[in-house]
């Protein structure tokens, strides 16, 4: 049988996927941030609490077709596009069983629902999978890609660099490796590079926002840096902290409006810290504020970045833990977005709590064997798919790390393109019995933690 008619089924497998897809979820679900989106697309007022990229995009799209259907169309193509030709390239080398598992891998991350979503996290995960999917029919063919590829591959990366905050953390790694960074044969200038042009991607992000893309200043900023003033304050006892009596910070931590999973209750009203200390278009950046408290309360910074990261993980966590699933009721909104879900989409959403109930649907599960992959990929021989591997593998780890200190809810949305990276950068991988041994190994620690933690821990 020819390569390409290895290859016909996973296309036609991919094909009906996404048909799949868009029949259950059709016109896609729109939560409040889609909402929000939409309305500035509407009115062509923007800020940065929303990448202004895409509502942009959709302000385009709606002229022709008004509603949520373009973008959940665009987000559900680009995922379906970029793991059909995935597979299918797996396909032509002879791997007709890894193209299989990349296809069940995709479908995996639909049942959560929230790839059905019209949101930011839909929008990035679909342009990178769409680009790390075109690099592999070229590359997994041992073909050099023509121009229009690349440049269409790097657009797909801009687009997904500009819709998240921590979006460069993933985005620029997997960029460098897929671009030949990898060459470098120097590990020093190979990590400078990444490093620099991280930091540069990171700093410039909001410069493109306000300036190129015309949004305003929301202090998007200041939630992930009150949170972390505040998560500082309740975990040390030891008095005053970024101005604010320890009797105050004593008080909201008996309210419970620090909460580990996410920030959100601090921005409501009875749960202000002090005037400063809110998110909002005329607050002040807490940039000083934030580098003193770090500077005075370390340990205590550390205690809550680390518990955090736990929730939003979802390692030592209860029962119950909220966000691992999409609603798939709609917002209420009167711009007419978003559709009453039908049986099919009430089905997959009780697949979908059942599937982020077991190892397989957390987090933590696919970013703990991530740098063993990498480690794998890296010792191995050079060729289309080791490369391939350390791309997916390096965006998965350094993109789930990030969340370290760049994270202020546990939604598993934030998550879904670290566990696809290391899901598919497992099917490339040359793992070897010594790799195998430590995948076991941690794989069974984290299992043993989080059923631990779901069976101590009172449930939600």
């Amino acid at each position: 049988m020819t390569p390409g008619r290895r290859a016909v089924p996973h296309a036609a497998a991919a094909a009906l996927l996404f048909a799949a897809t868009l029949l259950v979820f059709w016109p896609g679900i729109a939560l409040y941030d889609g909402v929000e989106q939409y309305g500035q697309a509407l009115t062509g007022d923007y800020d940065d609490w929303h990448p202004p990229v895409m509502a942009r995009l959709w302000s385009l799209l709606l002229r022709a077709w008004p509603g949520a259907a373009p973008m959940f169309l665009l987000q559900t193509a680009l995922y379906w596009l970029g793991l059909g030709l995935f597979a299918t390239a797996l396909a032509r080398r002879e791997r007709t069983k890894a193209g299989w598992l990349a296809l069940a891998a995709g479908a995996s991350l639909v049942l959560p629902c929230w790839m059905a979503a019209v949101l930011k996290d839909g929008q990035m995960v679909g342009a990178l999978i769409a680009a790390v999917g075109l690099v592999a029919w070229f590359a997994l063919a041992e073909r050099p890609a023509p121009p229009w590829a690349r440049a269409l591959v790097a657009l797909l990366l801009l687009y997904a660099l500009l819709l998240r905050a921590n979006a460069a953390f993933a985005v620029v790694p997997l960029a460098f490796a897929l671009f030949g960074w990898w060459g470098l044969k120097s590990r020093a200038r190979r990590t400078i590079a990444l490093l620099g042009a991280t930091a540069a991607a990171v700093l410039l992000t909001p410069v493109v926002n306000r300036g190129l893309l015309g949004a305003e200043r929301s202090g998007v900023e200041n939630s992930l840096l009150a949170y972390d003033i505040a998560g500082a304050a309740v975990r040390d006892h030891a008095g005053d902290v970024a101005g604010v009596p320890a009797a105050r910070w004593a008080a909201l931590r008996a309210r419970g409006c620090y909460n580990p999973a996410a920030w959100g209750r601090l921005g409501e009203p009875d749960c202000r810290s002090a005037p400063g200390l809110v998110a909002g278009p005329d607050a002040p950046p807490l940039y000083g504020l934030w580098l003193k408290t770090l500077a005075h309360h370390p340990l205590a910074y550390l205690r809550h970045r680390l518990a955090h990261f736990d929730y939003t993980m979802r390692l030592f966590v209860p029962r119950g833990l909220p966000e691992a699933v999409s609603p798939v009721d709609p917002q209420p909104n009167a711009l007419g977005l978003g559709a009453e879900p039908g049986a099919a989409a009430r089905a997959v959403f009780t697949l979908g709590n059942l599937w982020t109930a077991l190892p397989l649907g957390w987090p933590i599960f696919w970013l703990s064997l991530a740098p063993i992959g990498l480690w794998a990929a890296v010792e191995a021989e050079p060729g289309p798919e080791r490369d391939l591997a350390v791309a997916l593998f390096l965006s998965a780890c350094c993109g789930g790390a990030s969340f370290l200190i760049v994270s202020v809810a546990s939604d598993l949305r934030y998550h879904l393109w670290t566990m696809l990276a290391a899901m598919l950068g497992l099917l490339l991988a040359p793992l070897k019995p010594h790799h195998l041994r430590a995948m076991a190994g941690i794989a069974a620690a984290v299992v043993l933690l989080g059923i631990a933690g779901r069976l101590l821990l009172p449930p939600l």
